[in-house]
Order: C-alpha cells, then sequence, then structure tokens
C-alpha cells in the first residue's frame, strides 16, 4: 500500500508517457488480431489443431528469442533506441503478410508473425520499466498498471479488425443451410482460388498495422524522452543476471509470469473451439472474446484503484483463487453456462501481469532492464502451452468433442491446463503476501 496523495505521473512527462503508453495498445492490437487466426488458419490451410496452435508458438517465441538481446540494446544505449528498434521489427514482420500471401505458404507466415514478435519483444522489455522509472519507485506499479489498461484497448481493436475485415469476409469459413462447411466439398481448383482470396484478407490488416507501426516510430524519434544514456559503455549483463536472480521475488515472478500468460493465451485462443462446440460460428465468437476483453479492461482500472489500498500480492491470491473456480466452471457445465464462465476468467485475469511485473522488477534498480528481459522471455508460455493444449484437442480427432473425458468433451477438459496455471499464480500472491508482512533482505 502507499500513500493516496502520491503522484503517479507528473506533468512535465506526460507527453513521453502517453506516448508510451500508446504502444501498450499497439502490441495489444497484434495479440488480438493473431488470436482468432490459429482457427481461421485452420480452416484456410486445412490444418489439424496441433499445427494450427504453432500460430501462437511462432507469435510468442519471438519473445524468447529477442528479449535479452533487447535488454542488452537498453542498457547499452537507451530506452528510447530500444523502442525505436522494436517498432522497425515490428513494421517489418507485419509487411512480410504480403509476400507470405503471395507465397501462401504457411511457414512464411509463421516467419512473419516470429519477426514481428521480435519487435514486441524489444517494446515490452522497454517499455514496461521505462513507464515504472518515470517518477517514483512506491507509484511504480500502479503507474505500470495504469499504462497496462490500455493495452486491452489495443486488444478490443484488434479483435474489431479481425471480426470486421478478417474472420467476416472469410469464404471458407461459409456454411450450407444444414451448418456444413462448404469449402471441405469443393474442387480442388475452386479450393484454390478461395485460399487464395482468404490469405490475401489476413494479409491485408498486418501490411496496414505496419504502415502505421512506422509512422508511430517517426512520432517517438522526433519526442525527447525524459531518461538518461548510461554513465559508460560497459554492460556486464552476467553481473546483472546474478543479481537479480538472488531476489526471491524475482525468480517467483518469472515462473509465475510464464504460467500466467500461458493461461492467458488459451484462454483468448480456444474460446472460438469452445464456443464452436455448442454451434457458434467464430465470426460471432467474436462477440465472446469481445465481451471478455471488456471485462478484463474495466477489471483492470477497477484493480489499479484498489491497489492503492490492498497489497498486491493479496489481491493475486483473491483472483488466482476465483480464476481456479471459474476454470472448473469451464470445464464441467454444458452449454452456454460453460462458456460464460470462460469469458468469467478475463475479469479474474486483469490484474496479473503488470502486477507480477511490478513486484518481480520492485527494487532492482537499473537491473530492472535486465529482469524485464527475463520477465519478457517467459512470454514464452503462451508459445508452448497452446500446444499442449491443441494436443488434447486431437486426442479423439480434429473435432473438438470426438471424445469425452470425466464425461465432458475433449474441448472443455483442455481448460485443466490454465487452471493449473492459475494454481502457480495464486502460490506467487501467497508467497509475496507472506514476505511482505515481516522484514525480509532477499526479497
Amino acid at each position: 500500500m502507499e500513500s493516496n496523495n502520491a503522484i503517479v505521473v507528473q506533468k512535465k512527462i506526460l507527453l513521453p508517457f502517453i506516448l508510451i503508453t500508446s504502444l501498450f495498445a499497439l502490441w495489444g492490437f497484434a495479440n488480438d488480431i493473431t488470436n482468432p487466426m490459429v482457427s481461421a488458419f485452420k480452416k484456410i490451410l486445412e490444418l489439424n489443431n496441433t499445427q494450427a496452435s504453432w500460430v501462437q508458438a511462432a507469435f510468442y517465441g519471438g519473445y524468447f528469442t529477442m528479449a535479452l538481446p533487447a535488454a542488452y540494446v537498453v542498457k547499452r544505449f537507451s530506452y528510447k533506441t530500444g523502442i525505436l528498434v522494436g517498432l522497425a521489427l515490428y513494421a517489418a514482420g507485419a509487411l512480410l503478410f504480403y509476400p507470405a500471401a503471395a507465397k501462401e505458404n504457411y511457414f512464411f507466415f509463421l516467419m512473419a508473425l516470429y519477426i514481428l514478435t521480435f519487435g514486441l519483444a524489444f517494446l515490452e522489455t522497454t517499455a514496461n520499466p521505462f513507464i515504472m522509472s518515470m517518477g517514483s519507485e512506491e507509484t511504480a506499479t500502479r503507474r505500470l498498471n495504469l499504462a497496462q489498461a490500455f493495452n486491452p484497448i489495443g486488444a478490443l481493436s484488434g479483435l474489431f479488425v479481425a471480426q470486421t475485415f478478417i474472420l467476416g469476409a472469410l469464404q471458407s469459413d461459409d456454411v450450407d443451410a444444414s451448418g456444413n462447411s462448404i469449402y471441405e466439398t469443393l474442387s480442388e481448383s475452386a479450393k484454390a482460388a478461395v485460399k487464395t482470396s482468404d490469405l490475401a484478407v489476413i494479409r491485408d490488416p498486418y501490411v496496414g498495422l505496419g504502415l502505421f507501426v512506422l509512422v508511430m516510430g517517426v512520432i517517438i524519434a522526433l519526442v525527447k524522452m525524459p531518461e538518461k544514456k548510461a554513465s559508460n559503455n560497459s554492460v556486464d549483463m552476467w553481473a546483472s543476471i546474478k543479481r537479480i536472480f538472488k531476489k526471491k521475488n524475482f525468480t517467483g515472478g518469472v515462473i509465475a509470469q510464464t504460467f500466467y500468460v500461458g493461461a492467458q493465451i488459451m484462454c483468448w485462443t480456444y474460446i472460438y473451439q469452445y464456443a464452436e462446440n455448442i454451434g457458434i460460428n467464430n465470426q460471432d465468437a467474436v462477440n465472446y472474446a469481445y465481451t471478455a476483453l471488456g471485462i478484463f479492461l474495466l477489471a483492470r482500472f477497477i484493480f489499479t484503484y484498489l491497489l492503492k489500498f490492498i497489497n498486491s500480492g493479496k489481491l493475486m491470491l483473491i483472483l488466482s483463487t476465483m480464476a481456479i473456480i471459474f476454470c472448473l466452471g469451464t470445464i464441467f457445465l454444458q452449454g452456454m453456462p460453460g462458456l460464460y464462465s470462460l469469458v468469467m476468467v478475463s475479469f479474474c485475469m486483469s490484474l496479473m501481469f503488470p502486477t507480477i511485473y511490478g513486484i518481480a522488477l520492485n527494487g532492482l534498480g537499473d537491473d530492472a532492464k535486465t529482469g524485464s528481459a527475463f520477465l519478457i522471455m517467459a512470454i514464452v508460455g503462451g508459445a508452448f502451452m497452446p500446444i499442449f493444449q491443441g494436443m488434447i484437442l486431437d486426442i479423439g480427432g480434429p473435432g473438438y468433442n470426438d471424445v469425452k473425458i470425466f464425461g465432458t468433451p475433449e474441448v472443455n477438459f483442455s481448460f485443466i491446463l490454465p487452471m493449473s496455471c492459475f494454481v502457480i499464480t495464486l502460490l506467487y500472491g501467497y508467497n509475496t503476501l507472506k514476505r511482505s508482512k515481516r522484514p525480509a533482505l532477499n526479497t
């Protein structure tokens, strides 16, 4: 808890704060325009669930690959340099969707996403500690929660574009009067024409996004940022790494973040498959994803305010417990009640990413730049965990209700994976709360 009168953002740095905060929306857009692509690529390219899940592996694998190089660049040069490199890579990956669509090659699309998230790794590794540094340490976690609150605004925009300009225009998603897929009944030549058309539909929003990101890079390049360059050119990353991994809040935070991000991506990716299993098509399922993100956004602002009065570890503990309960509902309730339970998991997730981030980096000083890289590398949980969930969905075949597991369809049962992840975040919240109640040198 902190003083109620503490200033979160000073007026003299308001413009830089707004510009850097806008980046949180920008990577939220990329995240949530991409989540529905798992289902879209599955249909267009006729993939199984495991193969389609490689969209998320490519997307979140880029974070793991590039986070430490991003931290090195930031320590060697400046926060602003890290952001400009990130925007350049983001734009490059998005623009690569143009040749990927021309080649009609799934691997090319995966590589474009992989490079795009090189940029996101730079942006998140840089922007999170940069926001925390824009003021007192006392208000750092609240400041980060405030900035992160704009992430779901970008996510909602990404979903809108996905629903309006992509999913609604895909011919491979068309069904006949009986609800059966038309695409699967087409001749090879007709199917090839639909594939070319649908991949172009996917391509265009990403190319537009790449051009917009380039414009953002120019604007940020022209604005003076409130930071100092490193006092010398030596960057001893290894010494910094050894220091931060002696901190229990940090090491626990990396583990908790890995499992939290895995849970978030699984819940937001497979909501489409869950909805489809109860008779809701992809374009209509986006409305439930909208609702989940709207709840997530509202709850983010609520909990950012409550952090003034309630220990962050305690809130983590409470919300993790609630998330486990809603996951149980997702697994064992049939039909719409189960879908509503899945939507409500987002209420519980709203606090977690920035709060884990803030707790883990608190008190690290300049080592926060290195620590931030490991917390961004932890996003790799979003790369491999959806693959495991896809494997569960493929147990009985390519459908979502091929077999029953403990009396529930395999798509329902697959949400045991995010539920298990929330057990980890619950333990982190509990341990953080316990350490906050006693003096400790190694936190």
